[in-house]
This record gives structure tokens, C-alpha cells and sequence, in this order.
């Protein structure tokens, strides 16, 4: 969604975590956007008049297949796209069940260690998350 008044594209996503199922071991989703050829954390933009973690929380289950339980807020991330102002807020959010499917957006994802998740990212803005969910998980 588009501010009329600032012109800021407003999105919001979550920093998508859980266990892995085979060790435990904390695992961080990545999402990967053929159109833009990046991987990422999933994320959109708001629907006019939507609540920002409920629109957070759609575009986890629309990108990734899975539903998730929100934790707390992380930083806003701010940048230029196709020379607008984007606003992302973003929030923990640990992943309950689901299953992914490819589709239009996200033709891939990767469940990744923490470390290997912030090499991956294809933005080193978004990497600064990963310190900030290890952070508010050793709080939870």
C-alpha cells in the first residue's frame, strides 16, 4: 500500500524460524524472487487499510505455505525501490505447519542456520534481522 499523504510503499514480513525436525537446530526461511532474482525474507506489500502484522502474516502463508505464530516486532527497514520510499516492518514469527509450493513470487525456499542465512541474503540490510531474532529469541 502506497501513503497517500507521504508516497511511502508500505510492507511488512516476518523473519520466519523454527526447529529443524531432524536436530533441533534453529533454522531461519528464506524465500527466493525470480523476478528479482534476490533471496529475501518473506514479505509484502499492505493491503489498503490492513494491520501490518496481519498483512505480515498473509504474506508469509501466501509466499511460504506456512501459517505462524508472531513474536516480537524487529526493526523497520526503510529503502528506495524503483525510486519510491519502502517501509518493511518486520516481526519474529515461528512457522507451525504449512508446506511449500512454488509460485509466481517465490519459486524457492531455503530453511537455513542462522549463519548460512545471513550469507545467502542477497541484501546486507536484511541480514542485520538475523542478530535481532537471535536476540529477542534468547529473551523469549
Amino acid at each position: 500500500m502506497t501513503s497517500p499523504k507521504d508516497g511511502v510503499v508500505r510492507a511488512a514480513g516476518c523473519v520466519l524460524w523454527r526447529r529443524s525436525p531432524a536436530t533441533g537446530a534453529l533454522e531461519l526461511c528464506l524465500v527466493h524472487r525470480p523476478k528479482y532474482d534476490d533471496w529475501s525474507w518473506p514479505k509484502g506489500k499492505l493491503e489498503r487499510g490492513e494491520d501490518p502484522l496481519a498483512g505480515a502474516l498473509r504474506e508469509v502463508a501466501e509466499e511460504t505455505g506456512y501459517t505462524a505464530v508472531p513474536g516480537p516486532e524487529l526493526s523497520t527497514v526503510t529503502y528506495t525501490a524503483d525510486g519510491r520510499p519502502k517501509q518493511v516492518r518486520y516481526w519474529a514469527a515461528e512457522a507451525t505447519s504449512g508446506h511449500f509450493t512454488p509460485n509466481r513470487e517465490v519459486d524457492r525456499l531455503r530453511w537455513l542456520a542462522p549463519a548460512p542465512a545471513r550469507d545467502r541474503l542477497t541484501r546486507p540490510r536484511d541480514g542485520e534481522l538475523v542478530d535481532e531474532l537471535l536476540a529477542a529469541l534468547r529473551l523469549a
